[in-house]
């Protein structure tokens, strides 16, 4: 079976979060030479598949075979793969199934390789991803199998696809603020502590404002007000409370312990509560590492591009390998359609993913 064929027997299975529909099961009968381990937890499904081939370091290509709903506006059906100048339509072309076709069939190709070489996959990394890689990295960890490096094969592309590698993700972290005050009759303002007044004279000081500097890997960690709300829709009542959210997508100078200080600031004196939630920690992978410079010379070589080193965008599930030192990056096709009706990705780009990794199984 050739890339192509692979990437549209994958798009064919509705693995909407967190139903894989089969496509794991395919995928561990279609490596059927490299050892399986399941890590399966609340519906969700999770397929090691590994190989040692030397006792040199260990490689993991990770991904997901989850895909978001369809919605509406499709030409045509969003499971069945329609191919049309050069492009394949269906839901999961970009996000990521092309990623996942390109790298199993570049580890199924693999004739040698120095150490172990192995592919991690989730039915649930568009959902809460709880019980996705985030689980089978703990059990991986239990049994002293977490890799070394690991290439993560999402979409990063902009523009033409080699332009953009992933060496970093930021964090990002929620907050929800309630400011109490006293509620009364709007006749009667000094007899109320309106809580849409106090607030109002530190919005100017928080909302947009940059926390850090950046750096050459990052921007600047900001601080952006997503929703404020208080009262009852009506004219003459001043509100007893205030509640505002926020949400800061912070780089590694910015921890939460900084936005605690930073509300507090503007806040001190105020009769208000503070809850910080962070859903992704930031990480960046050294630009000299292994990992990122042999990926930088296969995609040089196929393309004829040198990709820029980028860390915008939102979460991935390239934060969980983090954690556990391993030197990870992202890599895949173009990002111009994920999520969108008629999702599309071009057969050019899925067999040149495909070249790219199997040089760097070649060169690693």
């Amino acid at each position: 079976m050739e890339v192509i064929e692979l990437f549209k027997r994958l798009l064919s299975f509705p693995s909407v979060t967190p139903d894989d529909a089969g496509s794991l099961e395919f995928i561990r009968e279609y490596l059927k030479d490299y050892n399986a381990l399941w890590f399966n937890k609340e519906g969700v499904k999770n397929l090691f598949l590994y190989k040692e081939f030397g006792e040199g370091e260990h490689l993991c290509f990770a991904g997901h075979v989850d895909v978001v709903p369809p919605g509406e506006g499709w030409r045509s059906d969003p499971f069945e793969p329609v191919e049309r100048d050069g492009y394949i339509y269906a839901r999961g072309a970009q996000d990521m199934k092309s990623g996942v076709a390109a790298f199993v069939q570049a580890v199924k190709e693999a004739k040698d390789f120095g150490g172990t070489l192995s592919i991690l996959l989730t039915s649930d990394e568009e959902g809460e991803a709880k019980w996705g890689t985030k689980y089978a990295l703990e059990e991986l960890e239990r049994m002293g199998m977490i890799p070394n490096y690991a290439i993560v094969a999402e979409p990063t592309c902009e523009e033409r696809f080699g332009d953009a590698i992933k060496i970093g993700r930021r964090g990002s972290i929620n907050g929800v603020i309630e400011k109490i005050g006293k509620q009364g009759h709007a006749a009667y303002p000094e007899k109320a502590i309106n809580p849409i007044h106090k607030v109002a004279q530190v919005l100017p000081h928080m909302a947009g404002v940059d926390l850090d500097e950046g750096d050459e890997f990052f921007a600047p960690s900001k601080f952006v007000i997503t929703d404020i709300r208080a009262g009852m829709e009506v004219t003459n009542v001043t509100p007893g409370k205030l509640k505002m959210m926020f949400n800061v997508r912070n780089n590694t100078k910015t921890s939460m312990r900084d936005i605690e200080a930073f509300v507090h600031k503007y806040f001190d004196g105020m009769n208000y509560s503070l809850k910080l939630s962070e859903s992704a920690k930031p990480f960046v992978t050294d630009p000299n590492s292994k990992v990122v410079k042999v990926i930088d010379e296969a995609i040089e070589e196929v393309t004829g591009i040198k990709p820029k080193h980028s860390t915008a965008g939102g979460t991935s599930d390239a934060r969980f390998l983090a954690e556990y030192g391993v030197k990870t990056i992202e890599f895949g096709v173009k990002n111009d359609t994920i999520h969108a009706p008629n999702e599309r990705t071009s057969k050019e780009e899925v067999v040149g993913l495909c070249e790219v990794f199997k040089k760097v199984i070649e060169r690693f």
